[in-house]
């Protein structure tokens, strides 16, 4: 009997393993593994050591003092001319570039005509065709890109680099936008959050408290907006936003304006298009948990004394927070990869980290450097899931 039963609960076991397997499979191979790559790809350091691999070990021999010795020299030399032949010097002058500007030229010019045998030793033959490699900070840049794995797209994405001597130091001031635009991201979804509250809160109320056949016909009108694309909802404010629109129209015709404000291309439109798009994530997780909330409470509460606005703000608000915290986190965190809507929007000063991420991405190829901004923006968040982890813990702890 006991044998039977122990088989039954196997064969059950292997039965849900089996339905939530497929689930499993594509949130590894969609998810988890683009997340992996890109977390991999913002460290890798592979250019170097695939197109000079004699090079690139030998330099990690070296200790960084002075100029490398001969053998060093005469390693780069020989893959430095293969490479000029096999045409593979692009990706390494591509990588040292992002550490010194002229680089590029300065590696290809040096490959045109490389002679054969030295005229003298390698050091005096490399020097003499270009005075950049009698500089111990040149072949310190390339020992760092020596090394399988870099710290420069990420010690970049937050407006930093390493010196000569290793040290990590901030660049200079006309180079350093990344900090601001990390901070201009997460300013905008915040402030695009309250808003949704602000918007959402009393909808969501008011959905709640009206019966079910009413309240449902009006959530489809919430959801709506989920069955147009996001690009069209996008042009369409854009039109209505526009100095010649009809929003600009109707508030000259009332009276309240003389002449055509600027509600677009700048942070006023981006403001209205996102909370436009946003709001639904919003509404959602507060209707589900104020559908739950029984009336009765605050029914109690008033006739025990209490005036409705004191029901609500000691009876009703505390049991909505947990849908007040997932709107919150679920309007934040979509916020802060907007890309579209900025971009078509907003200005110049309005871009937000994805559209940086999607110009390294598609216009400079710097993959590496687009993988550190995603991954500093992973980052961030998960960092502020823990935080509200932690104090939806703590608020149960508390009600417990």
């Amino acid at each position: 009997m006991k044998a039977q039963l122990r088989r039954t609960e196997r064969r059950r076991k292997l039965e849900a393993a089996a339905l939530v397997a497929p689930l499993l499979i594509f949130l590894a191979v969609f998810f988890l593994a683009p997340i992996v790559g890109m977390l991999i790809r913002s460290v890798e350091n592979s250019e170097l050591p695939t197109t000079m691999p004699e090079t690139a070990a030998a330099l990690r021999q070296w200790d960084g003092i002075d100029l490398p010795p001969e053998p060093v020299f005469a390693s780069f030399a020989r893959e430095l001319a293969a490479g000029q032949r096999d045409r593979t010097l692009a990706g390494v002058a591509k990588r040292l570039t992002y550490e010194v500007p002229n680089m590029r030229s300065v590696l290809f010019a040096t490959a045109r005509g490389l002679p054969e045998t030295p005229n003298g030793t390698w050091r005096d033959t490399l020097t003499a065709r270009d005075k950049t490699w009698g500089d111990p900070a040149t072949w310190a840049v390339m020992r760092r890109a020596a090394a399988p794995v870099t710290p420069l797209y990420m010690l970049a994405s937050v407006d930093r680099e390493m010196d000569a001597s290793g040290s990590i130091v901030k660049v200079a001031s006309d180079r350093a936008i990344y900090i601001d635009i990390f901070i201009r991201t997460f300013w905008m979804a915040a402030v695009v959050t309250v808003w949704c509250l602000v918007l959402g809160y009393p909808l969501a109320f008011k959905l709640a408290s009206l019966p079910p056949r009413v309240s449902n016909l009006l959530m489809i009108l919430v959801l709506l907006p989920f069955w147009t694309s996001i690009l069209v909802r996008t042009g369409a404010w854009v039109v209505l936003l526009q100095r010649e629109g009809p929003i600009n129209e109707a508030l000259q015709w009332v009276g309240l304006i003389s002449e055509p404000l600027q509600l677009v291309y700048n942070r006023v439109g981006v403001y209205v298009a996102m909370i436009h798009i946003l709001l639904p994530f919003m509404v959602l997780p507060l209707y589900s948990v104020m559908r739950g909330i029984s009336p009765a409470y605050m029914r109690a509460a008033t006739s025990l004394g209490a005036t409705p606005f004191t029901a609500f703000r000691r009876v009703y608000l505390p049991q909505t927070i947990p849908g007040v915290g997932a709107g919150c986190l679920l309007v934040f965190i979509l916020g802060v990869g907007y890309y579209i809507t900025p971009a078509l929007v907003g200005g110049a000063g309005d871009q937000m980290v994805s559209y940086f991420v999607a110009f390294f991405t598609n216009q400079t190829i710097n993959w590496g450097m687009a993988a550190a901004l995603g991954s500093v923006l992973l980052i961030a968040t998960l960092l502020l899931y823990w935080v509200y982890a932690r104090l939806v813990g703590i608020d149960r702890m508390r009600m417990g």
